[in-house]
């Protein structure tokens, strides 16, 4: 499976690309920022942001895209770039017709270094080790979308199926309808 792992934001947008299946050794193929001037107008960024992320998706042709889930922080300013630009991620990713999926922050940190608390430094150290890389991506924001990837990869196939296996369970034991 080919993850492009998103973490989204206006300034810098991290992707990460990583091959893996759970089980099997993970492998990186890309890593980047999208990165946009602060100084520019907003609509001008998302389109920036947008013409960076069909340029990685072109390249890698990912099977899923793995977006950091936004969660509410104190500056307001903040959570509303970062959501428009997961918004920006997801619409690049639904008009190809790939699958998209939203882990939160503690779930990656979690899937990735053991967990759901672990700080900056310890997810990049996670990282470089599960990817066997000679040198910590950066800046953290590459790392964040790498540790998205691993842990779509790790937890999100263990999901589906979970989730397939119960649909299929309801559906074979729903009861009949009673007819008097």
């Amino acid at each position: 499976m080919r993850v492009l792992g998103v973490d989204p934001g206006l300034t810098r947008c991290g992707v990460g690309v990583v091959d893996g299946a759970p089980g099997r050794p993970l492998r990186m193929i890309g890593v980047g920022v999208v990165r946009t001037p602060a100084e520019e107008e907003v609509p001008r960024r998302l389109l920036a942001i947008e013409d960076g992320l069909e340029q990685w998706l072109d390249a890698h042709r990912p099977d899923i895209v793995a977006i950091e889930r936004v969660f509410a922080q104190h500056n307001v300013r903040t959570v509303m770039g970062t959501a428009q630009a997961s918004a920006v991620a997801m619409l690049c990713a639904s008009r190809r017709g790939l699958p998209v999926v939203l882990h939160t922050p503690s779930e990656v940190k979690a899937a990735v270094t053991g967990s759901g608390r672990a700080d900056k430094a310890q997810v990049t150290a996670m990282v470089t080790r599960l990817l066997r890389l000679d040198a910590p991506p950066k800046p953290a924001d590459a790392a964040d979308a790498l540790a998205l990837a691993i842990c779509h990869i790790w937890r999100g196939t263990a999901t589906d199926k979970i989730a397939a296996a119960l649909a299929r369970t309801t559906t074979t034991t729903r009861p009949k309808e009673y007819r008097p």
